[in-house]
């Protein structure tokens, strides 16, 4: 095939791609049938974007498709996700001067129906979680305060707002994903998987999730850890932590390295930070609410499982009763007991064995959760395409099976998706872990 054409072919995958991806942003999700359709056709795309792109390709191009693409969502309102209310409202009871882990939405809006704006009442109504403590961390107040200032009483305006910090910390994630790939000695058009994966292009900035960020924060940690600059690198995990909590589940990482573990810059860097970040959790006992809506959520809701859901139908066998407070314990514990071992059976010394650790948690961790939702898994995503790993690449593309239960208005799951999207996910996994014999795959 003749470069010229091989270059049209990439520009007109590309093009429907973007078309495909608008689309699909403005589809409800409640209509799985056409979802899947055009996820798979957008995802079947980067396949072969992937396929005929040569090693070397242009950063400035490759930029400004993935920049486009996430421009074709901008102006549609999040269509699977109503998590933004919250982000709004939060930010909208800092305008006001109030602390939003003090009260929850309902008592907040009783207690000042005489003084609550419209604006106000109409982000209530969004609302999926009236009766819980707001669960985002101060740094993620910050940023919905930011949307909230944004809004001057117009949700449209306050999501946009929104959705441009999550295109530029985007961005900066670009940037660092093409500098790693350099450092690690890899092809530069790994960067496809992520890029222009349509998982991240829709859940990032598309429904306005924030583990865009804590890839960011994840990236820059490792960026500065092959510099040598711990003190950084502890900082920036620390960062992570404070966006989401979830990356704290890598402290046994960075034990388990004997350099990391001895530098006191590191460590120093990590809990500067972290007093920074959550110290605003100690005014007027707010981590109390905080933390009490976090020890709810991991004891009570349930949602797109794989070994969670094996285990609760024993449980139902043995018990005759949903044992989800039970399982929820013993699988944090099972958690805690694997990321140990492996963290201190592999030991990384370099920079790849730190990184493949890194992804080897991520996977324990959501394989044993309760409650997985599509975006959890992007920061494995955004790691592992400095691996030879496929399994978070397979899940970006099973996830889709998850939206099913938006189908129908009760959210009931269907074990038949939850068997094709865990299939493809272990399959990976046997790839990946316990396949001897390895021919190239498409991350290597």
């Amino acid at each position: 095939m003749s470069p010229r054409i091989r270059q049209g072919l990439q520009v007109g995958i590309w093009a429907l791609m973007t078309i495909g991806i608008a689309f699909l942003s403005g589809i409800p999700r409640t209509s799985f049938g056409i979802t899947f359709l055009l996820y798979s056709a957008i995802f079947g795309g980067l396949v072969a974007l992937y396929l005929l792109s040569p090693k070397v390709i242009s950063w400035r191009n490759l930029f400004l498709a993935g920049l486009t693409m996430r421009v074709a969502v901008f102006f549609f309102s999040p269509q699977w996700s109503d998590d933004y209310f919250r982000f709004l409202w939060d930010g909208e009871l800092l305008e006001m001067g109030e602390n939003p882990y003090l009260e929850i939405p309902r008592d907040f809006l009783e207690k000042s129906a005489n003084d609550s704006s419209a604006y106000l009442n109409q982000l209530f109504e969004g609302l999926n979680s009236r009766d819980y403590y707001s669960v985002y961390p101060p740094i993620n107040q910050l940023i919905f305060w930011i949307g909230a200032k944004a809004s001057m009483g117009f949700v449209w305006n306050g999501y946009m707002m929104l959705r441009l910090i999550l295109i530029l910390a985007e961005s900066a994630v670009f940037i660092l994903l093409w500098k790693l790939l350099r450092v690690f000695e890899l092809p530069q058009k790994q960067i496809l998987w992520y890029w222009l994966n349509p998982l991240v292009v829709l859940e990032i900035v598309g429904n306005l999730h924030f583990e865009g960020f804590v890839l960011l924060f994840l990236l820059a940690s490792l960026w500065f850890f092959q510099k040598g600059r711990l003190g950084f690198s502890g900082g920036f995990w620390a960062l992570a932590i404070g966006v989401k909590l979830l990356p704290l589940i890598l402290a046994p990482a960075f034990l388990a390295n004997e350099k990391v573990r001895k530098s006191r810059l590191f460590w120093l860097g990590t809990i500067l930070i972290l007093v920074l970040c959550f110290s605003p959790l100690f005014i007027e006992n707010s981590w109390m609410n905080f933390f009490q809506s976090l020890k709810l959520y991991q004891g009570k809701f349930e949602f797109n499982a794989s070994m969670y859901y094996l285990l609760r139908e024993i449980g139902f066998w043995i018990k005759g009763y949903n044992i989800i407070a039970d399982l929820t314990k013993g699988l944090s514990i099972l958690t805690l007991v694997l990321i140990l071992f492996f963290s201190f059976k592999r030991k990384s010394k370099t920079l790849q064995d730190m990184l493949d650790l890194w992804v080897l948690i991520y996977l324990i961790y959501l394989i044993l959760q309760p409650v997985v939702h599509p975006w959890y898994i992007l920061p494995g995503l955004g790691l592992s395409i400095f691996s030879r790993k496929v399994t978070f690449l397979l899940w970006s593309f099973a996830a889709i099976f998850s939206y099913q239960a938006y189908g129908n208005p009760d959210f009931m799951e269907n074990s038949v998706f939850l068997f094709l999207a865990y299939g493809v996910v272990f399959f990976g996994v046997y790839v990946d872990y316990f396949k001897k014999e390895r021919s190239p795959n498409f991350m290597a």
